[in-house]
């Protein structure tokens, strides 16, 4: 993994080897003087990660790791140190610094602390992204796909437009909140939005509701009559509401019909156009659209599991849950139930009951997060087998006192809890 690293240190030798070391290992090394440099080089998008020195003329590392944490405190800074400076590293470390080094050390220790601060500043990053472009749109439109964008584009053209629409597409995959954009993104917005569900209208009764003066369509006079499962209704209402999509009259017992001034907006389910009488289609399908399903918009899925995870939370009155690893992994997932499904999964992470990645194909670990577990295990075992007596794991290990304690630290290792004592 290439790692953006800001490099500060005054001194020139000392700068031009790690220059040459990171840059061999593919970093993208970003080297300055001082800290005022680097400082009016970094803002808040600044894509990686910075090491200093601590000890420099002017400001010095800890009050620039300050300075910093002004700018973004999600910003990882590792610190270099002389052995006079531990302490006060240890001090940064406890104020939200990333790491600290102490000189000389060796180039897989700084290897090791860049790759996992430059993956905890790509996470970082990358759910702030999500956070700020969920906040920009409606959920079902929410995505870059072409067929998202386009219908996006359509609403504030179809808001005003005379024209009835037929949408199609797979349950789940948002045709009525498309409807209510559409909606209330034209004059109609003032009046009523009345939902009708054609497929558990009951026969001769549900018609009789509907068409009355003071019934269901009447009700969404100037306003927007939405007629869900259309394709779903029997032949009775289908006949009826052909009937009224050319007169847009409602009867009356004592005078002439009423007439209604609404648009109609109906929704099928994919391939639910041959379910419906030709004279009605074509009635309704002024503009005829079709709302994809996820499959065929993969590439929005992130976004919009980080959308709907930061309103359950809402919802629910908890604090989000990071999202980037948790969107990137329903992304590889099949979603046959499109936004409703996806929404309710995210319901179900907000609220811990199911794991980013439940489903996803295992991934390969990184072979540096591998060799780290070998060695932590390693320790681990050596400690219990000298029965928690660490001279004695040390002396089965092989390794210097000075590199078991900064690997202990490195790997995060509790030695009281590794030695039995709490």
């Amino acid at each position: 993994m290439s790692v953006a690293v800001a490099l500060v240190d005054d001194d020139v030798d000392f700068r031009t080897a790690l220059i040459q070391l990171l840059t061999l290992a593919g970093h993208d090394v970003r080297p300055f003087v001082d800290a005022p440099s680097a400082l009016a080089a970094i803002d808040r998008d600044f894509p990686g990660v910075v090491v200093t020195d601590v000890r420099m003329p002017g400001m010095s590392g800890i009050d620039f790791f300050h300075r910093l944490r002004a700018v973004d405190p999600e910003l990882p800074v590792i610190l270099m140190t002389g052995h006079g400076d531990v302490t006060m590293a240890v001090d940064a470390i406890k104020a939200g610094a990333w790491d600290f080094l102490t000189k000389p050390f060796p180039g897989d220790a700084l290897a090791a602390a860049l790759q996992r601060a430059g993956t905890a500043r790509t996470l970082a990053l990358e759910n702030r992204r999500l956070r700020a472009a969920t906040s920009e749109s409606d959920t079902a439109l929410l995505g870059e796909a072409p067929a998202i964008r386009r219908l996006r584009e359509m609403i504030p053209v179809l808001a005003d437009a005379a024209l009835d629409l037929v949408l199609e597409g797979a349950t789940g995959t948002g045709k009525e909140l498309y409807a209510r954009l559409v909606h209330r993104a034209g004059r109609r917005a003032r009046h009523r939005f009345q939902a009708v569900d054609c497929a558990t209208l009951p026969p001769g009764i549900g018609a009789r509701e509907l068409f009355a003066r003071d019934g269901l369509v009447a009700r969404a006079d100037r306003g927007t009559l939405f007629l869900d499962h259309l394709d779903l209704a029997p032949p009775e209402l289908h006949h009826r509401l052909a009937q009224f999509a050319e007169a847009r009259t409602v009867a009356t017992e004592q005078r002439d019909p009423d007439p209604v001034d609404v648009r109609i907006i109906a929704a099928i389910g994919e391939g639910g156009a041959a379910a419906l009488p030709p004279g009605l289609y074509h009635r309704l399908a002024g503009v005829p659209l079709r709302l994809p399903p996820l499959a065929e918009r993969r590439e929005d899925v992130p976004l919009l599991f980080a959308q709907l995870a930061l309103q359950a939370a809402q919802r629910h009155r908890r604090p989000a849950p990071p999202l980037s690893e948790a969107a990137h992994a329903a992304a590889r997932r099949d979603w046959p139930g499109n936004v409703r499904e996806l929404e309710r999964a995210a319901e179900r992470f907000v609220l811990g009951l199911e794991p980013a990645a439940e489903s996803a194909p295992a991934e390969v670990q990184p072979l540096t997060e591998r060799l780290e577990a070998f060695e932590r295990s390693a320790i681990l075992d050596a400690i219990a087998a000298a029965d928690g007596e660490i001279n004695a794991a040390i002396a089965a290990l092989g390794l210097p006192r000075k590199t078991f304690y900064y690997r202990v630290k490195r790997l995060g290792i509790d030695l009281r809890r590794a030695r039995g004592v709490e």
